[in-house]
C-alpha cells in the first residue's frame, strides 16, 4: 500500500519511486505523473518507515491509513482544525498530543486522500498491508 511512495522535503504531495539512477532516484509525482530526479540532498521519506507518536510508542502511517480506511472516514484536509482533530482522535485515541502538530495531521488526511483518490489505498490493499504487517510480528516474536 505504502511500499514505494515517497514524500521529498520541499516539494508538495507524494512520489512514486520509478527507479535508481546513479546518485538519485527517479521518481513520479501522483499528482500530475511528471517525473523527475530526486537527489541524495534532498530529504526523502518512505511512507513505510514514516511513523506518529503515542503516548505509548508510535503507530505506523500505513496502520493509521488502515485505521482511516476502515473507519470509512472521508475528511477534508483543509477542514477546520477542530474537526481534524476530533477525527484523528478517532482514528489514534492515544496520540501524543504534545508532540504529533496539526501540520502533521493535515498531511495524514492530505496524503490518504491523495492515495484513495488515486487508488493506491483500496480494500485489497489494506489486507495485505495488514497480512505483511501481521507477518513482520510473527517474525520479530
Amino acid at each position: 500500500m505504502v511500499k514505494d511512495i515517497l514524500s521529498i522535503s520541499g516539494y508538495s504531495g507524494l512520489f512514486k519511486l520509478v527507479s535508481q539512477a546513479k546518485n538519485s532516484v527517479i521518481v513520479e509525482s501522483l499528482i500530475d505523473g511528471k517525473r523527475m530526479p530526486a537527489y541524495a540532498a534532498s530529504k526523502i521519506s518512505a511512507l513505510e518507515d514514516i511513523s506518529m507518536y503515542k503516548n505509548d510508542g508510535d503507530i505506523l502511517l500505513g496502520e493509521v491509513f488502515s485505521k482511516i480506511y476502515e473507519q470509512g472516514l472521508d475528511i477534508d484536509p483543509k477542514s477546520d482544525a477542530k474537526d481534524l482533530k476530533a477525527a484523528f482522535k478517532q482514528v489514534v485515541p492515544d496520540y501524543d498530543e504534545n508532540r504529533v502538530y496539526m501540520s502533521d495531521i493535515k498531511k495524514v488526511f492530505a496524503w490518504y486522500k491523495l492515495l484513495k483518490d488515486k487508488e493506491i489505498i483500496t480494500a485489497e490493499s489494506i489486507a495485505a498491508y495488514k497480512e505483511e504487517l501481521a507477518k513482520k510480528q510473527e517474525e520479530e516474536a
